[in-house]
């Protein structure tokens, strides 16, 4: 049994080790990355579309129940406002009562009736007309009071309430518009008995409260953008919609809802409310499918394109590895072919660190040991000596340049010695300064050095400088006790100060100064070099802004500043911040602020040496 399983392995191994590595390649790319891509898309897109799916199914929910409660809430206010007038005692007995004539009437108007309807309706917007009708044949029709006489009892409304039998009904009709008997409207209103305290009384009364049609109007087109909503009333009459507003407008009835256009599925069905007065009436809402497709369609095309975008990169990515593997075995190939042609040409190519790389400097190594094992002793040994002159001439250039600042030192030392003989005071220090400064330029063992030192070495620099320019030229140091222990990058201060003096101060035709600070301030150092020199405009700013943050070198102007800038953003990152001011005629002022969690400390509380 184990030597079977040990055939079949290496068989398979055979197998593998038999296929070309073009195909190894594109199988991996199709079986490790194409297809775990499609199959990984696929699942995802599954998942999302059922999440979608829940996603609009939830927000059909909530509009439709939106719809439907504010739809409830103001039937509801017209019910409420009818119950308060059928318990209305004196309104009731107001029509009950019988008068001796049309003055008597208006008396009882004027001084009880005359705003007692109509002060429900600014409290109830969605309310267009309050009407009361009884047939008692004393009441003088007008305003909101009417004769319940022949013709009302011939309407629609009054045929469709009576038809019913119940003394509190909401009811759709077609009737005589309002304000033009020659037209028909659509009406939607509240219609009640009043029989609360004299049902027994010859006098037949009724309240009628009309609705705006509009306002339920509006709560429906205000979903249209979820689904297609339907008021129906008890007989399936689809009584306002957001396609054709009020329904039954153009005709004398209204349409029925006609299910056969859609499924079960589609529909989405909530009564009104579970009062008596609104059974049957319900609010039907039929989902738009265009937005769900939308949903649909919108994340099939970004997986889609996510999708395509990483099959191309991950294309371009095998594309680019099997092409330099390709070049090189191919190279290597042809080279070998050649050495069994007796022709040791070397592969001169970037074989790369990879194992080809390898084979490919492997194979050129030994090329090139057999063919110097062809080559003549001759031409050997002219190579060696070619070789030996060579490294020779190379350890004379650098005893040379190794020769240059030694004597650079001597010759200094050699003034100082004749400047102290012949009492040169202030040829002397500047001499000796002098030294001090062309051998730290040339020691850079330590590159991070005390705030104390960078300023004792800028301070020699300045004295320099103030020799130079005699009483043209004065200098200022303030630095404080705290600060003077932190280490910073070596020249972070001359190079600076050496900027303002070569391009500030020289073009200063009055007393030019440099002065420098340092203190500590909100747990930063703080560090500014400023100058009264010619300064700068806004363009010349930002020119000199671009080119220090810029990568490239800046040529000649400003380097000094642009190699400040460069090693305090190696040391301390984009931590730093480097601040220039500068105004044209004014001066310059440049500072940068490092956090003194990033610096280190020599543990001391600093000296005064060197006049800082």
């Amino acid at each position: 049994m184990a030597i079977a399983t040990m055939f079949k392995k290496f068989r398979f191994r055979g197998i593998v080790n038999d296929i070309p590595l073009n195909y190894k390649f594109m199988l991996i790319y199709i079986i490790g990355i194409l297809l775990p891509i499609i199959v990984s898309n696929s699942l995802f897109m599954d998942r999302m579309s059922g999440l979608i799916k829940e996603r609009e199914e939830q927000n059909l929910q909530i509009s439709l129940e939106r719809a439907r409660k504010d739809i409830h809430t103001m039937i509801d206010g017209g019910v409420a406002v009818s119950h308060a007038l059928i318990t209305d005692k004196v309104l009731s007995e107001a029509m009950d009562r019988q008068y001796d004539g049309q003055l008597d009437f208006y008396r009882t108007l004027d001084a009880q009736l005359r705003h007692r309807v109509t002060s429900y309706i600014p409290v109830n917007n969605q309310i267009q007309r309050i009407g009361i009708y009884t047939d008692n044949p004393t009441i003088v029709p007008g305003g909101d009071y009417y004769n319940l006489d022949s013709s009302v009892r011939l309407s629609n409304w009054f045929k469709t309430w009576e038809a019913v039998g119940e003394p509190l009904q909401v009811v759709a009709y077609r009737d005589q518009a309002a304000n033009d008997r020659t037209m028909t409207s659509s009406y939607f209103s509240v219609i009640e008995k009043m029989d609360y305290y004299y049902a027994d009384n010859a006098y037949q009364k009724l309240v009628r409260i009309d609705f705006y049609l509009n306002r339920f109007y509006d709560v429906i087109a205000r979903e249209e953008s979820s689904l297609d909503l339907y008021l129906v009333n008890a007989q399936n009459q689809i009584i306002v919609s957001a396609n054709d507003k009020y329904q039954g407008e153009m005709g004398s009835d209204y349409a029925l809802f006609d299910t056969s256009k859609t499924t079960e599925q589609d529909l989405h069905i909530v009564p009104i409310g579970n009062a008596s007065y609104v059974k049957g009436w319900k609010l039907i809402g039929v989902p738009q499918e265009t937005r769900t497709k939308q949903a649909m369609l919108s994340m099939q095309l970004y997986f889609g394109m996510l999708a395509g975008i990483i099959t191309l990169i991950t294309s371009i990515f095998i594309y680019i590895m099997l092409r330099s593997y390709n070049y090189r075995v191919k190279r290597l190939s042809r080279h070998m072919q050649k050495v069994g042609n007796e022709k040791f040409d070397l592969i001169n190519i970037d074989g790369g660190k990879d194992e080809i790389g390898d084979l490919i400097r492997n194979f050129n190594m030994m090329t090139a040991q057999i063919q110097s094992l062809i080559n003549n002793v001759y031409k050997l040994e002219i190579q060696q000596r070619s070789l030996e002159a060579e490294r020779i001439r190379a350890e004379l250039n650098l005893l040379q340049s190794q020769m240059n600042p030694h004597f650079l030192f001597n010759t200094l030392n050699a003034l100082l010695v004749v400047s102290t003989k012949n009492n040169y005071v202030d040829v002397k220090d500047i001499i000796k300064d002098l030294s001090k400064l062309l051998r730290r330029l040339l020691n850079w063992k330590d590159d991070l050095v005390t705030l104390e030192e960078e300023m004792s070495f800028t301070v020699m620099y300045l004295g320099i400088e103030k020799f130079r320019f005699r009483d043209k030229f004065e200098y200022y140091i303030d630095i404080s006790d705290e600060a003077r222990h932190y280490k910073i990058p070596k020249m972070s201060i001359q190079q600076l100060a050496e900027n303002a003096c070569k391009h500030g101060i020289q073009a200063t035709p009055g007393l030019g100064y440099v002065k420098i600070q340092a203190e500590i301030m909100s747990d930063c150092l703080r560090i500014v070099v400023s100058d009264n020199g010619k300064g700068m405009d806004k363009e010349r700013l930002q020119e000199v802004m671009y080119h220090m943050r810029g990568k490239e070198e800046s040529g000649g102007n400003n380097i000094g500043m642009q190699n400040v800038y460069r090693r305090l953003e190696l040391y301390y990152d984009d931590k730093v911040n480097f601040r220039i001011v500068s105004k044209l005629g004014e001066g310059t002022e440049v500072s940068f602020e490092i956090p003194l969690q990033l610096l280190e400390s020599q543990g001391g509380e600093g000296g005064r040496d060197n006049d800082i």
